[in-house]
């Protein structure tokens, strides 16, 4: 093997992917917290802030659907330009001022680029990591991307809320992100495997995995989402909102890690239901902490963030430990575009009925979805016996804010077994 080829081989050969796709999490981080903040705030009317987190979701169920049709179209770089011009485009539509229907396309347009963008950028890494370190290469990806969201948030915090700089330095991340991935030596990757949904399989294989990717797309986008809009109704400061959301990024890293390695070695499905009930005391303890105890607030909120992105980690390994290595694909596919579908209709319908119901309408929800996915756990234990430790998936750090689409970056080769 050459020195070039040893190069392109290693960890450092997938620095650009990461690089970019961290510049594209620093750009959301602000975007995430600014929008709900100032749409709150504002005159707009009530469900606009809402709807805001319902049109990211529905343009990330579009972006899933259509990323493979357009890598195959235009290839990967160039799509990779094409969707940073997108976020661009909806970065400029909340530049120009408060205009919720403005803003709820801007955001729609993000939810449709940011999809495709990850979805190029696990195809790109997928194909350029070696079997040896591609789960930590992985690990890191997912890692350096959740902390970019929470960096961002935080420095929206140091940014005016009056005024279009916050979409500015949006803009200014975006443009930053297209610069690695373009400059890039890395080899153009095959087009990524269609995605080709069999729900009836994915449910024979796993339905508690099934359930439980269904049950984290709506929990995420409910608690990252509406947590920035009930601060701010509670009046609570743009810089303490921006810590909230960034102290909810670290959560992930210090709850998820300890219970998803626990449930590498017992039945994984006590843990899902140890962490429902954990969502659920989080809710609980969220519903009569007082603002004026911010410090206590920030934990509670911290803890409930990190088990829901549990719930999502978990949910996808037990279902990859029941499904034989030819379905991979097929469930991954499956898993996304559930995992899609429930991000858009559970924060819609929490828009709607917050009206009537209150501001704390999605913390009842949040608690709701995670009782209801532990009692269905609890139903599901009696009919099957756990998956052998030796016979599992390693767990792999992931995040319900962002689609798990590392199988279907496979080449469309009808295998969808590489690296497994």
């Amino acid at each position: 093997m050459t020195s070039e080829e040893a190069r392109a081989n290693s960890p450092l050969s997938v620095a650009s992917i990461v690089a970019s796709m961290t510049a594209v999490a620093l750009g959301n981080g602000v975007m995430s917290a600014y929008v709900p903040f100032v749409l709150t705030r504002s005159d707009s009317p009530s469900w606009a802030a809402g709807a805001a987190i319902t049109a990211v979701a529905f343009g990330g169920l579009v972006g899933c659907v259509v990323a493979g049709p357009l890598i195959r179209r235009v290839g990967h770089a160039r799509l990779f330009a094409a969707s940073m011009a997108l976020v661009i485009l909806g970065a400029l539509l909340i530049a120009i001022g408060v205009n919720p229907i403005l803003w709820i396309i801007g955001r729609l347009l993000y939810g449709m680029a940011g999809n495709t963008n990850f979805i190029i950028a696990q195809s790109w890494l997928n194909h350029a990591a070696s079997n040896e370190w591609r789960g930590k290469a992985m690990s890191f990806f997912y890692m350096a991307y959740v902390v970019g969201l929470g960096v961002g948030a935080f420095a929206f915090g140091q940014l005016p809320a009056e005024g279009n700089l916050a979409p500015l330095v949006t803009i200014f991340f975006t443009a930053l992100a297209i610069l690695p991935i373009s400059l890039t030596r890395l080899p153009t990757p095959p087009a990524p495997a269609s995605v080709s949904v069999d729900i009836k399989m994915a449910w024979r294989n796993s339905p508690v995995g099934f359930i439980g990717v269904l049950a984290a797309g709506g929990l995420s986008m409910m608690v990252q989402g509406f947590t920035p809009i009930y601060a701010a109704g509670n009046q609570v400061s743009q810089g303490e909102v921006a810590l909230l959301m960034f102290v909810m990024q670290l959560g992930m890293l210090f709850i998820q890690y300890p219970l998803g390695a626990l449930s590498d070695r017992m039945d994984r499905r006590l843990v899902l239901m140890f962490t429902c009930g954990l969502i659920a005391v989080m809710a609980v303890v969220a519903l009569f902490a007082s603002f004026a105890q911010l410090l206590l607030l920030m934990i509670v909120f911290a803890i409930w963030a990190g088990a829901v992105e549990t719930v999502y980690s978990i949910a996808n390994a037990h279902a990859n430990d029941r499904t034989k290595p030819e379905d991979f694909v097929p469930l991954a596919s499956t898993l996304l575009v559930a995992w899609s579908a429930s991000a858009t209709l559970v924060p819609l319908f929490v828009t709607l009925v917050t009206p009537v119901f209150g501001p704390k309408t999605f913390i009842y929800a949040a608690m709701a979805v995670a009782a209801a996915y532990g009692a269905f756990i609890l139903m599901r234990l009696k009919g099957r016996e756990a998956v052998p430790p030796d016979e599992r998936e390693g767990f792999e750090m992931l995040s319900a804010q962002v689609p798990n689409a590392t199988v279907i970056t496979e080449p469309d080769d009808g295998r969808g077994d590489r690296g497994r």
